[in-house]
């Protein structure tokens, strides 16, 4: 009988825990690891890395890379939900994800809606008062107001919904990787700020002396 009543508890256990064993792997999105190189994301999706997007160069290489999930062409298999994902890679390492859902997979869903499909894999959710930034992608706000949160010591996989657009989105992260790029972002900016006038001065006088090198060519070359 205690056996029994063993094998039941545990039975019990595994039943009620089974889908958080299962989902609680925050460390990728789909196929996609933190901490792959930009050669293995690029050609996982049929992307070469000239494609990639150069955000900013010192102190740390911060590149972006967008790419658009192939819908299916059969009706009888579901669409993918996914519109765009874009990779954030610090010094050729793969530390963030942003996801974003299309509109119309989306249409008439509501918040807890989401979450429930989410959570379906990676576990119970939190829904703490706070918001995720945007340091380098224009396509949202500097920062989004968390729906709900999925994470864990090393992960974070928070929901929202952009403020811009109205659409459902994931943004999934390395927590030591992003902070890393957080701070070489930010002195980044400040470089770059400081460098401004520098640079527009070199670029007034470059257009200043192209343009007086055509007008010495037109001046050798034209006949009345």
């Amino acid at each position: 009988m205690k056996i029994t009543l063993r094998g039941t508890i545990w039975l019990f256990t595994i039943l009620i825990f089974a889908p958080l064993i299962h989902g609680q792997d925050l460390s990728k999105y789909r196929n996609f690891s933190f901490g792959m190189s930009v050669a293995s994301v690029s050609k996982q999706v049929d992307i070469t890395a000239t494609e990639l997007q150069l955000v900013h160069q010192r102190p740390a290489r911060i590149e972006e890379l967008t790419w658009y999930p192939p819908q299916p062409f059969e009706a009888s298999r579901p669409a993918e939900p996914v519109e765009k994902i874009l990779f954030s890679f610090d010094n050729g390492v793969l530390y963030r994800m942003l996801v974003t859902y299309d509109g119309s997979a989306t249409k008439g869903l509501t918040n807890d809606d989401m979450i429930r499909v989410i959570s379906a894999k990676y576990g119970v959710a939190t829904r703490p008062v706070t918001t995720v930034n945007f340091p380098t992608s224009p396509s949202y706000n500097a920062s989004e107001k968390v729906i709900a949160r999925w994470e864990d010591g090393q992960y974070s996989l928070n929901l929202f919904r952009s403020s811009m657009s109205d659409t459902f989105a994931v943004v999934t992260f390395d927590k030591r990787l992003d902070a890393q790029a957080a701070v070489s972002i930010a002195e980044s900016v400040q470089l770059e700020l400081q460098e401004a006038p520098q640079k527009e001065a070199a670029r007034v006088k470059k257009a200043a002396d192209d343009m007086e090198a055509e007008r010495q060519r037109n001046i050798g070359v034209l006949r009345p």
